[in-house]
C-alpha cells in the first residue's frame, strides 16, 4: 500500500464535523461562504510506556468495536539497493508463528474471537490491525505483544511464503501493464530517494533474499520503541493503558535503530521519459513533477494548495479533466491527480491518461500539460474553489466516518514523524486556500524541468495467456 493520511488522497483522521449547507448537488454551485464548521473535539489520549512504545487511543462508542493497531517506522523507504522488499517479506512471516503460537494459530484465535486481523506495507510503515468485539480487546493484545520480538522465522515457512510474494509481484506488477508503467515510471523520476523502489521489492532481490536477511530485519527494526500502539473504539483509555502495560510493558526495547540517514533527492535539470514496451490494449501515459511535502515545504501552506489543486483536475465528475478530456472532448478514457503530501520525504504531483479507442496518446499527453499550463497561466474562480473545498471536506469525513480510518490516520502521521496533532489543522488549512495560492504552487512546481513522463508502448497480447484472476489473502 502507498501514503496516507491519507490513506490515498492515499495515500487523508481530523477530530472535526464539518456541517457544509449543502449536499452532494449542492456542492456544484455552493459558494465559497456557505461553507460552514461546527467543531466537535473527541480527544487522542497519549501514553509513553518506559519501554518507548507509544500509545494512542481515541473514544468511539458508536459501535461495540475496537480496532487495535500496532504500526512499525520501517517500510520500504528504509531499505537499500539489493534489499528491496525485506520490509513486505517481514509482514507476510509475522503470520508463520512464534513459539507461543505456531503458524496459524493466531489467525485461527482471531476468527474464533469473531475478529478479523490483516496487516499492510507501504513506503514509510508496515502495521498490524485487528478489528474485535471491545469485550474481547485482551485477546488481540496478547497476540499481538507476542510477535514483537518472538518470530521463529522458520527457514521452510520463508521458502514457501518468498513464492507467494513473488507470485503476487507478478499478479499486482509484472502482469498488468499500467502497474508495470507506474513502477518503472516512479524508478526513472527518483535518482537517490527510496520512493524509487518498490514496496514489494524488485524481482532480482526476492530471488536473492534469504531468511537471514529477514532476521536480521525484524531483530533491527521489531520493537517497543520503533512502534505506535493506536487503539480507537468503544473503549476505556485508562484500561487500554492498563492492558498495554500488561502485555506491552514487558517488551525489551532494542538500542540498535539508528535514524535512517536524510536522502535528499538530487534536483532534476530537465524534462524524462521512459518508454515501457508490455502487452496491452491501449496506451497509457503517467506524468510527475517533483513538489515538496510537509515535510519539507518551506511555506506552510504549500501541500494543502497542492492537494486543492489535484482535486480542481481530478475531484468527481465535475472536475476538469473528466468534463473536459473524458465527457468533453471524449479523447481519454481515463484521466486522474493525484497528490499527497504527507509522507516521511517528499513526492510527485501526479496525471496520467488513458486515450479512447482511435484517439493517439500525443493528444491525451498534449491535453494533459494544457490543463497545467491554464492552472498556471489562470486563477480558478472563487466557486470553483468553493465546490471544490466542499467536496474535499465531505469526502475527508465520509472516508473517516469508521474506527479503522480513524486509526489509520492517528498511526499514519505519528509514524512518519508529522504526528498526529497534524490531523487536527486539516480542514482549517483547506479552508484556508485561495485561488492566488493555487496559482502559485502550479507555477512554481509544475516545471518542465522537474517533469517525468512514462508511456506505455502497447505490443501484443499473447491469446494463449490466461488472463490473470488470482486473489491473494494471507
Amino acid at each position: 500500500m502507498r501514503r496516507i493520511l491519507p490513506f490515498a488522497r492515499q495515500n487523508r483522521n481530523i477530530k472535526t464535523i464539518l456541517a457544509v449547507s449543502v449536499i452532494f448537488s449542492g456542492f456544484f454551485t455552493v459558494p465559497a461562504h456557505a461553507i460552514e464548521r461546527v467543531k466537535v473535539e473527541v480527544p487522542v489520549h497519549e501514553y509513553k510506556l518506559d519501554n518507548g512504545l507509544k500509545v494512542l487511543v481515541k473514544q468511539d462508542k458508536r459501535a461495540p468495536i475496537a480496532v487495535v493497531q500496532l504500526w512499525y517506522k520501517v517500510g520500504s523507504s528504509y531499505e537499500h539497493n539489493g534489499s528491496t522488499g525485506l520490509s513486505h517479506v517481514v509482514e507476510h512471516m509475522m503470520f508463520k508463528g512464534t513459539q507461543k503460537y505456531p503458524t496459524g494459530e493466531f489467525n485461527r484465535i482471531i476468527a474464533e474471537n469473531g475478529a478479523e486481523d490483516n496487516a499492510f506495507t507501504g513506503q514509510d510503515y508496515t502495521a498490524y490491525y485487528q478489528v474485535i468485539a471491545a469485550d474481547r480487546l485482551e485477546v488481540a493484545f496478547e497476540l499481538e505483544s507476542d510477535r514483537v520480538r518472538n518470530l521463529t522465522l522458520p527457514p521452510a515457512e520463508f521458502k514457501k511464503e518468498i513464492e507467494v510474494v513473488k507470485e503476487e509481484r507478478r499478479w499486482r506488477t509484472e502482469d498488468k501493464p499500467t502497474s508495470l508503467t507506474r513502477e518503472q515510471f516512479e524508478a526513472v523520476a527518483f535518482l537517490n530517494s527510496p520512493y524509487k523502489n518498490p514496496v514489494i521489492g524488485w524481482m532480482a532481490d526476492l530471488d536473492a533474499m534469504q531468511v537471514e536477511d529477514l532476521r536480521a530485519w525484524y531483530e533491527r527494526w521489531y520493537a517497543p520503541n520503533n512502534a505506535t500502539l493506536v487503539v480507537v473504539g468503544d473503549v476505556e483509555p485508562e484500561k487500554v493503558l492498563e492492558l498495554a502495560k500488561k502485555y506491552y510493558g514487558p517488551l525489551k526495547p532494542t538500542e540498535n535503530i539508528p535514524p535512517p540517514k536524510p536522502q535528499t533527492e538530487v534536483e532534476q535539470k530537465g524534462v524524462r521519459t521512459i518508454k515501457v514496451k508490455a502487452p496491452a490494449e491501449l496506451p497509457y501515459i503517467m506524468m510527475g513533477y517533483k513538489v515538496p511535502g510537509m515535510i519539507n515545504a518551506k511555506e506552510k501552506w504549500e501541500p494543502y494548495a497542492l492537494e486543492m489543486l489535484a482535486s480542481i483536475l481530478d475531484g468527481g465528475n465535475s472536475s476538469r479533466l473528466s468534463k473536459e478530456l473524458i465527457r468533453g472532448k471524449e479523447i481519454a478514457s481515463s484521466a486522474s491527480a493525484w497528490y499527497s503530501g504527507f509522507g516521511r520525504l517528499p513526492d510527485l504531483f501526479s496525471l496520467s491518461g488513458m486515450p479512447t479507442k482511435g484517439e493517439k496518446l500525443e493528444t491525451v499527453k498534449a491535453a494533459l500539460l494544457e490543463q497545467v499550463e491554464k492552472l498556471r497561466n489562470e486563477p480558478v474562480t472563487v466557486d470553483e474553489l468553493a465546490r471544490v473545498k466542499a467536496q474535499v471536506i465531505a469526502s475527508e469525513i465520509y472516508e473517516r466516518d469508521s474506527q479503522q480510518n480513524q486509526a489509520n490516520v492517528l498511526g499514519s502521521l505519528e509514524t512518519v514523524g508529522l504526528g498526529y496533532k497534524l490531523a487536527d489543522e486539516y480542514v482549517d488549512n483547506i479552508l484556508a486556500i485561495t485561488p492566488e495560492q493555487i496559482q502559485t504552487v502550479a507555477k512554481k512546481y509544475l516545471i518542465e524541468d522537474s517533469l517525468t513522463i512514462a508511456e506505455l508502448d502497447p505490443q501484443p497480447i499473447d491469446p494463449n495467456k490466461p488472463k490473470n484472476t488470482r486473489s491473494f489473502v494471507r
